[in-house]
């Protein structure tokens, strides 16, 4: 019998982008809107503690954090998970979901972090819920990753799942963006720049994350994580994380 995990594994080769219809590709819109009540504007994932230490300091270092936090972290984790999570929802094996979702929570290696995905995805299930999608309002008050919350709003918008891992990894990139140009500080032309930077690099990071296999799921931000543990006790933060 195969495990949870084999069974919302990607089939091998699938890097091609679905078309999307006009009104997924709207709803995707939606789903990685700033707009979208879930407070993801409070969370900086240890980059404030970093820009105080000096770690980062300017735009060169800025794309360097990023960039390092996307290949060694989203794409090398939560990309796949994410994928999986698609998966398991479009087949409902709700055991299937548990086992990522959990998985992930796992792998948050700080209070912080943890508790900032619990609150994304329960304030997301919140959100799916008074938008009346199936499935959302049985999920009130369990422990929710974001990335299955999102999958899940995916799944049932009919968004591909290259496209939804597109629009996780956008939405990520965007707030960190934002947060960088309060903290350094940056400019709104600079803060461009790297995200035009970040742009090139994120379809090799999707093609890496839908090959990626379940023995090769993990995260190696050493720097984060430190970053994280001592923001929990910084004397004065903007951040929740």
């Amino acid at each position: 019998m195969s495990t949870p995990a084999e069974r919302a594994s990607a089939p091998p080769g699938e890097a091609a982008f679905d078309t999307l219809s006009t009104a997924a590709l709207l709803r995707l819109l939606h789903l990685v809107s700033p707009a979208l009540p879930i407070g993801a504007y409070a969370y900086s994932q240890g980059l404030e503690f970093a820009v105080q230490a000096g770690w980062v300091h300017d735009e060169a270092s800025t794309y360097d954090w990023l960039r390092g936090l996307a290949w060694r972290a989203l794409g090398s984790l939560d990309l796949p998970v994410l994928l999986r999570l698609v998966r398991a929802w479009e087949v409902d094996d709700r055991a299937a979901v548990q086992y990522w979702n959990e998985r992930l929570l796992a792998s948050r290696e700080t209070r912080e972090l943890r508790a900032e995905d619990l609150h994304l995805g329960s304030a997301l299930i919140r959100v799916l819920t008074g938008l009346d999608v199936r499935d959302a309002r049985g999920l009130a008050g369990t422990s929710l990753s974001f990335a299955a919350a999102f999958a899940l709003a995916a799944v049932r918008w009919n968004i591909g799942a290259r496209e939804t891992l597109a629009g996780y990894l956008w939405s990520w990139t965007e707030n960190q963006m934002l947060a960088a140009i309060k903290l350094v500080p940056l400019g709104q032309s600079c803060g461009q720049r790297l995200l035009q930077r970040m742009i090139e690099e994120m379809p090799q990071l999707l093609d890496r994350a839908l090959a990626t296999t379940d023995e090769r799921i993990g995260s190696a931000t050493v720097s984060q994580v430190l970053a994280s543990a001592l923001h929990e006790t910084q004397y004065t933060r903007l951040f929740r994380s």
